[in-house]
C-alpha cells in the first residue's frame, strides 16, 4: 500500500485486540448496535491513493472516498510534511477577537478567490455540521442587525442533510436520520418536497415538478411571512438523500424567490464542493446560483484533518460590521482557522489546482457517470444518478411501479458487502448505494467500480430469486 520509498513507523498490530477495544469501548457515529454486537468493526490500518487496506491486509478500492472527503486521496506525503511543519511551528493560535494566524489568513483569502460572485469572508469551524450551524447564526445576525429581529424561521427540505448536531439534524430531514429517541427542534424549521425527480407524483412532468416545488416554497413563504423568515438552505445536489439532482431551473428559480423575499440563500457544498463535480464550488458552475452563503468542509483538506467553512457575500458582512458600540459576534469555536487545519487546507488546494484534478475529475467523471448508467438495465436497478464522482444506484422491486423491495431484505447492504468480498467499498443507505471515490480515480479504476458492482447487483438477484424473495 506505500508508495515506493516510502517506509511506516508504525509497529504491527494485534487485530483481535483492537477489535475488542473498539467492541467494548468506542461507540461510532450512527451505529445500528444490533449488528454492531454480531460483527463488530472493520479495521482499517493503511492506506494510499484509492486504495484502503483492512487489519487482515485485505485490500479494497474506496468507492466512498472515506466520507465524500478524501478528494486528492490518500497517502500524499506532502500534506504529511506540511502538517508536521506547521506543528513545529505554531501548533495552535488563539482565534478569537483579535488574533490570527498566518495559515487561516492566507485559507481565508484563497476561498474568497475560489467562491463565486462577491462571497469575499470566511468563518473557520471544525466541521460542516458547524460551518452550516454558523450560516444560520449568522443569518439570524444579519437580520437583527438590519432591522429585522422577526426574521428567524429557516427553511429547509426533506430528504436533507445538514449535519449531526442538534441544529444540522433538526434541518436535516432524512427519514434515516429521524430516531423517535433523540428530540428535535420543531418551532424554527420548516421542511418542503424533496427535489425528487424519480419520485414525482405520477403523470408530472419534470418542468411541472418544478413548478410545484416553487409554487410549494411561495405558499410557505406566504404561510409564515416573508418578514419572518431568515434563510432558505439546499444542498446543489442532495448527498446522503440518496444524490438526489434536482431538475432543470429548480435551484436558479428556488434562489430567485428567496431574493424576491429577502430570504438568504445558504448553499451547503460541504460534498460538491472541491472537485467533487469538477468544480471548486457547484452552486454557480454547476447550476447557475450565487448564494448568499457556501458551507464547505470535507474536501476543503481531503479529509487530512478536521475544517468547515461558512463564506459569505460582502452584502452579509457589511450588514453585520455596520457602526455599534456594543455589537459582538458572539459565536465561536476554539479551534476555529486552527493553524494546522488551515495549513492542510492550503496545500490541498494547491494540489488540486497542481495536478488539474478539477479537469481529471471531468473527464474521468463523465465516463464513471457513462458507465453507470448502464447498470439501469440490470434487475432491481431502478435508476442510477448523480454527476462524475457523486453517483448512486436506487434499487426497486419493480421497475414499471418504482415500489421499492422490502426493509427486511436490506438490499443495499447485500450488495455492498457482496463488492467488500470482491475488493471495493461502497456505502449502503437504505435502498441506494453510494460512490464518491477520491478525484485520483483513474479510468481503470472507475471500470472496475461499475464491473464490480454490475457484478454485485446481478449474483444478489439471483440470490433473491433463489430465496423466493424477488
Amino acid at each position: 500500500m506505500r508508495a515506493p520509498g516510502q517506509t511506516s513507523n508504525f509497529k504491527p498490530i494485534d487485530a483481535g485486540d483492537i477489535w475488542e477495544k473498539d467492541h467494548k469501548h468506542l461507540l461510532h457515529p450512527f451505529t445500528h448496535f444490533d449488528s454492531f454486537k454480531v460483527e463488530g468493526s472493520l479495521i482499517i490500518t493503511e492506506a494510499n491513493g484509492c486504495m484502503i487496506k483492512d487489519s487482515n491486509g485485505n485490500e479494497y478500492l474506496d468507492g466512498l472516498g472515506g466520507m465524500w472527503c478524501v478528494n486528492v486521496g490518500y497517502g500524499r506525503n506532502e500534506i504529511a510534511e506540511v502538517m508536521a511543519d506547521q506543528a513545529r511551528q505554531l501548533a495552535y493560535a488563539n482565534p478569537f477577537v483579535d488574533m490570527t494566524n498566518v495559515p487561516a489568513s492566507e485559507l481565508a483569502a484563497k476561498l474568497a478567490s475560489l467562491a463565486p460572485g462577491n462571497l469575499n469572508h470566511v468563518f473557520f469551524s471544525l466541521s460542516g455540521s458547524c460551518a452550516n450551524d454558523t450560516a444560520i447564526r449568522l443569518a439570524h445576525f444579519y437580520h437583527a442587525r438590519r432591522g429585522e429581529p422577526s426574521r428567524t424561521q429557516i427553511i429547509s427540505r426533506m430528504n436533507s442533510y445538514h449535519g449531526s448536531t442538534f441544529l444540522g439534524m433538526s434541518v436535516g430531514n432524512r427519514a434515516g436520520d429521524r430516531v423517535a429517541q433523540f428530540q428535535y427542534i420543531n418551532n424554527l424549521i420548516h421542511h418542503l418536497s424533496a427535489p425528487y425527480p424519480y419520485r414525482r407524483p405520477e403523470g408530472m412532468s419534470e418542468e411541472q415538478f418544478t413548478d410545484f416545488l416553487v409554487d410549494e416554497f411561495k405558499t410557505k413563504i406566504t404561510q409564515l411571512g416573508k418578514e419572518n423568515i431568515a434563510a432558505f438552505i439546499a444542498e446543489p445536489i442532495q448527498g446522503s438523500g440518496g444524490v438526489v439532482v434536482p431538475p432543470k431551473n429548480y435551484l436558479k428559480r428556488m434562489a430567485a424567490v428567496a431574493k424576491e423575499n429577502g430570504i438568504l440563500f445558504i448553499a451547503d457544498e460541504v460534498v460538491t464542493a472541491f472537485g467533487r463535480l469538477g468544480h471548486w464550488f457547484a452552486s454557480e458552475d454547476e447550476f447557475g446560483v450565487v448564494p448568499d452563503m457556501i458551507v464547505c468542509a470535507k474536501g476543503l483538506t481531503s479529509g487530512y484533518l478536521p475544517l468547515g467553512a461558512t463564506i459569505y457575500s460582502d452584502e452579509i458582512h457589511e450588514g453585520i460590521s455596520a457602526p455599534g458600540p456594543d455589537v459582538w459576534f458572539a459565536h465561536g469555536f476554539t479551534y476555529s482557522g486552527h493553524p494546522v487545519c488551515c495549513a492542510v487546507g492550503l496545500k490541498n488546494i494547491e494540489i488540486i489546482e497542481r495536478e488539474n484534478l478539477l479537469g481529471h475529475v471531468r473527464h474521468v467523471g463523465d465516463h464513471f457517470e457513462n458507465r453507470l448508467r448502464a447498470l439501469e438495465s440490470l434487475p432491481l436497478v431502478g435508476q442510477v444518478r448523480g454527476k462524475r464522482l457523486m453517483m448512486c444506484v436506487e434499487y426497486v422491486a419493480d421497475k414499471s411501479t418504482k415500489v421499492p423491495l422490502a426493509d427486511e431484505i436490506n438490499i443495499s447492504k447485500r450488495i455492498s458487502n457482496m463488492c467488500e468480498l470482491n475488493g471495493l467499498l461502497v456505502r449502503p443507505i437504505g435502498h441506494l448505494d453510494v460512490m464518491s471515490p477520491p478525484l485520483t480515480l483513474s479510468l481503470k479504476q472507475a471500470d472496475f467500480i461499475v464491473d464490480t458492482l454490475g457484478n454485485a447487483i446481478e449474483d444478489v438477484a439471483r440470490d433473491l430469486k433463489h430465496e423466493g424473495l424477488i
